[in-house]
């Protein structure tokens, strides 16, 4: 393998292992009405804190698409699972489980934001002082994104996630 090779299979399963593991986010939710604009103290809102820096907000899921799994898969195995597993550790965290862990938006603005989440938010940087690898940006497309998140859905091992997005 050559440096370059080593260095990006290092990055890909650091961003990835990032994104997986560790606890919810915090609930910084007061139930005030303009509690989803307020800022913490890291500098993020409610909604950044619990669906991520990025793109993807809101989404909402139907029945898991059998089409879009088979993408998914395939995409998983070309780019994801160099450190990703679905029901062990590996380079990077289990996914059997993230969808129990982290909303579908999270999930889905780990891939496609992933230097800044890395950068700003602050699950993700308890997750890189864990695992001490960043995940590189591997996935520059929505569509690309979504996929592995339905193959994700498709996968799951614990019965008390929420697969939907709901």
């Amino acid at each position: 393998m050559t440096h370059a090779s080593i260095s990006r299979a290092f990055w890909s399963g650091a961003v990835l292992a990032l994104f997986a593991c560790g606890g919810d986010a915090p609930a910084t939710d007061d139930g005030s009405a303009g509690s989803a604009g307020s800022i913490d103290a890291d500098g993020l809102t409610a909604v950044e804190l619990e669906q991520g820096i990025g793109p993807v907000r809101d989404l909402e899921l139907g029945a898991i698409d059998p089409a879009l799994v088979a993408e998914g898969e395939t995409l998983f195995t070309t780019k994801c699972s160099a450190c990703h597993k679905i029901e062990e550790r590996y380079v990077a965290p289990a996914l059997g489980d993230v969808l129990a862990r982290r909303r579908p938006e999270f999930v889905m603005n780990m891939m496609l934001n992933a230097n800044e989440m890395v950068l700003e938010h602050p699950t993700i940087q308890e997750l890189l002082a864990e695992f001490y690898t960043p995940m590189p940006v591997q996935i520059t497309e929505r569509a690309q994104a979504r996929a592995i998140l339905e193959y994700l859905r498709s996968v799951q091992t614990d019965p008390s996630a929420d697969a939907s997005g709901a």
